[in-house]
């Protein structure tokens, strides 16, 4: 119960009590009440619930995340036998290669996470233009074909002033294509 003070006029100083009445201050009890540990387990069981598959072995432990349209994403190596590698981070840097910021996919992180970027096991997120990806793709293609090709020659040629190997007997036989490479047993 409360007093009420009830002012007459504008003097301060003349005052007059009037009865005491009681203030509905609702139940405050409603407000302090805490979950108790039971009720915060089931509700933290719920959350966790949906992520239950990304938490199973052998779920992919360096998803990407959708890139901005024009971009690509990747997982580039930042660390070194745990230790910081600034020569190979200048070189992604100048191949185009940019650190996705953590304010773009901050799920990816912890909470709290002071960083500006989204890292994992050595590893930093980070982004470059479609177009040069498909551009530095080409000339990838590129050399691998032509490193096969050259090889063949070499492979097929002979020195200068000695027989060819046209004959059918002598010519080298290269196959391409993709099969299983035969395991030794240790028998």
């Amino acid at each position: 119960m409360e007093k009420q003070i009830k002012r007459r006029g504008q003097d301060p100083r003349i005052v007059e009590e009037t009865e005491q009445v009681a203030v509905p201050r609702g139940d405050m009890r409603d407000e302090v009440r805490e979950e108790s540990p039971l009720e915060r387990a089931n509700r933290r069981s719920a959350q966790l619930r949906g992520h239950i598959d990304s938490m199973t072995e052998g779920s992919d432990e360096f998803p990407l995340p959708q890139a901005p349209e024009g971009w690509t994403y990747q997982w580039c190596r930042r660390l070194l036998l745990g230790a910081e590698d600034p020569s190979h981070m200048v070189e992604l840097e100048q191949a185009g290669w940019e650190p996705v910021p953590v304010r773009r996919h901050p799920n990816f992180m912890p909470n709290g996470w002071q960083g500006a970027t989204i890292e994992r096991k050595g590893m930093i997120l980070m982004e470059r233009p479609t177009e040069i990806v498909d551009e530095a793709r080409r000339r990838h293609d590129y050399l691998a074909r032509k490193q096969v090709r050259d090889k063949e020659a070499q492979i097929a040629g002979t020195p200068d002033g000695t027989l060819t190997r046209d004959h059918a007997q002598v010519r080298p036989q290269i196959k391409k294509g993709y099969e299983a490479i035969p395991v030794p047993s240790d028998k």
